[in-house]
């Protein structure tokens, strides 16, 4: 068990002294009375130690709060973990075309946002060293997940991405530059965007080229997949009655500009027109980008403050009960 602020404790010290000083007056009477006639009737009793008792919760009470005030917490584990020093952000297009259900897997359809977000996870499980964000994007960009070694958390704020989170549209260069802007402060041996998307700018204030401006000025390497089958793929619809049914809708991906943003910063350009493909593509970009180092990291610990503080007011609420009933002062 360990403090968050031991200065507290130094408090503790000053109960004793405290104690002392109380204790040069006298104890407190149990009972106050003018008359003995007033007792009579009970003089046989044995004298009362209701005075001490009391003093004695109030003095733990006042020890407890000052033990919460110090804020103690219990370390669940702590572990030795290898940090890569390769920062990631993977920004991931929530565009409606990402319904597409172009992708086959154990023999039925998957849409492209399922799949991607599969391969994603995997990717990341097999990524445990590295920090890794994550950028959502459609006709805006947003910060799905900021970096982080909790792959838990990493893995949580993935699966809660979903199509209509965003209003519709396709701003590649806005995605680019959230995703840059998150990598840009951090001093690493190797700062990585990966932008998956499955058709052409077409939102947002910054040109794709602009943003690759950016990446490349700070070091910043990009990977671009574009995503789905050349031609036609087949897209969800669904009815006034909510029927839902297929059509054909044209796959447009700007290969050229994707392909651009990747040779700007010395990344690499994909496409992934099948279930195998996509996962081949994240299995290269891992095997391309691997280093190690040291680090320390505390896993978990839990809060103790309301424990010591309950305990704290249960010992003075019990005084205050006690002083007030029982053992209440008599005029």
């Amino acid at each position: 068990m360990i403090f968050a602020h031991p200065y507290f404790l130094l408090l503790l010290l000053l109960l004793p002294v405290l104690a002392w000083l109380k204790g040069k007056q006298g104890e407190g009477a149990a009972f106050l009375y003018s008359s003995v006639d007033l007792v009579r009737p009970v003089s046989g009793i044995k004298r009362s130690r209701a005075g001490k008792i009391l003093a004695s919760l109030r003095w733990l009470a006042l020890a407890l709060c000052i033990i919460a005030l110090a804020q103690p917490r219990l370390i669940k584990g702590e572990t030795r973990i290898k940090a890569s020093g390769i920062d990631i952000v993977v920004a991931i297009d929530l565009s409606g075309s990402m319904a597409s259900e172009d992708f086959t897997e154990n023999g039925k359809y998957v849409s492209r946002i399922d799949l991607s977000k599969e391969v994603v996870k995997n990717f990341i499980n097999n990524r445990p060293n590295d920090r890794i964000g994550l950028v959502a994007f459609a006709g805006r960009a947003y910060i799905a997940s900021p970096l982080t070694l909790d792959h838990d958390f990493l893995l949580q704020n993935l699966s809660r991405l979903c199509l209509g989170l965003i209003e519709d549209q396709t701003a590649i260069g806005s995605a680019l530059m959230a995703s840059v802007n998150r990598l840009r402060d951090l001093k690493s041996k190797s700062r990585i965007v990966i932008l998956m998307t499955d058709g052409q700018n077409n939102a947002g204030k910054i040109a794709p080229l602009t943003a690759a401006e950016v990446a490349q000025s700070l070091g910043v390497k990009v990977y671009t997949i574009g995503v789905g089958k050349r031609g036609e793929a087949r897209f969800p619809v669904t009815d006034m009655f909510g029927r839902k049914f297929y059509q054909n809708m044209k796959v447009d991906i700007d290969e050229d500009t994707l392909t651009k943003i990747a040779n700007m910063t010395h990344g690499k350009y994909f496409r992934a027109d099948s279930t195998d493909t996509l996962r081949k593509i994240y299995a290269e970009i891992d095997r391309m980008e691997k280093t190690d180092a040291d680090v320390k990291k505390f896993q978990h610990f839990d809060e103790l403050f309301g424990w010591a503080a309950g305990f704290g007011l249960l010992f003075l609420l019990t005084e205050v009960a006690l002083s007030q009933t029982i053992w209440r002062k008599l005029p």
